[in-house]
């Protein structure tokens, strides 16, 4: 169900996260359970986490919003269509989005640069974040497409109260 639909039948049982993305990948849309990684301009334990099966939930990074070095490129893009990742929002930077762009996966950043980051592992994972005006908690739920992203503390049928 499209995120404008799930705010119409839900209203203010969704958030909004009101934060421009970029849309890289050929999936144009996704949902799934969230997991989330904080981490700043080092994404070591993004990655190994990424390696773990996604079972068809959705990773959540809060990367500070960071444009200076990337959490995300094509071969962690790899992995995560690989281990079966519904899709990623990341609150900060990728690289390689040509070749993201081309991939059967759906990455959602704030922006592009051709900087790697750090790999010092200093991260957290499974904590609730927040950017864009929202809280993405463990086991939640994310919607996203080309309209926006959206939280539900339940998963959503597309079924009105």
């Amino acid at each position: 169900m499209k995120t404008a639909d799930l705010v119409d039948a839900f209203g203010d049982d969704v958030l909004f996260c009101d934060l421009p993305f970029i849309k890289l990948g050929r999936k144009t849309s996704f949902s799934g359970e969230i997991v989330t990684v904080k981490c700043f301009e080092d994404n070591a334990l993004l990655k190994a986490e990424l390696q773990k099966p996604g079972q068809g939930k959705v990773m959540v990074v809060d990367g500070g919003g960071s444009t200076r070095f990337a959490l995300l490129g094509d071969q962690i893009a790899l992995i995560l269509k690989n281990n079966d990742w519904s899709g990623i929002v990341i609150n900060g930077s990728v690289r390689d989005s040509a070749e993201i762009d081309d991939m059967d996966v759906a990455v959602y950043c704030r922006s592009v640069t051709p900087k790697k980051s750090g790999k010092d592992g200093v991260c957290e994972t499974s904590i609730p974040v927040s950017f864009g005006g929202v809280t993405f908690r463990p086991g939640e739920h994310v919607y996203a497409d080309s309209d926006g992203v959206l939280v539900s503390v339940n998963r959503l049928d597309g079924n009105a109260r």
